[in-house]
């Protein structure tokens, strides 16, 4: 931890890859953490944020939304499609 009890954003992104990787379908892990290993090292503090709050809902919430059988919550909107470009939300 970083003098002001803030953890390095190196740190960071290996937490949430293993997180990201690491879900309860296998479907959320290929999508989570395909987005992890591709994308995630450029997002900006508060990007990630914004992912480690979309890691925090359920796989079966996380699949109906990309899968558009049921609508996203506007706050996760932005973040889906960056990390489903096709899903159908």
């Amino acid at each position: 931890m970083s003098a002001g009890g803030a953890e390095p954003r190196e740190v960071r992104l290996k937490r949430l890859k293993i997180r990201a990787w690491r879900r309860g379908i296998k479907e959320m892990d290929l999508l989570l953490g395909g987005f992890a290993d591709s994308r995630m090292a450029e997002l900006s503090e508060a990007e990630l944020d914004d992912f480690e709050a979309l890691m925090e809902e359920a796989d079966q919430d996380l699949l109906r939304w990309v899968t558009g059988l049921e609508p996203a919550p506007e706050a996760h909107l932005p973040m889906l499609r960056r990390v489903a470009p096709e899903a159908r939300l």
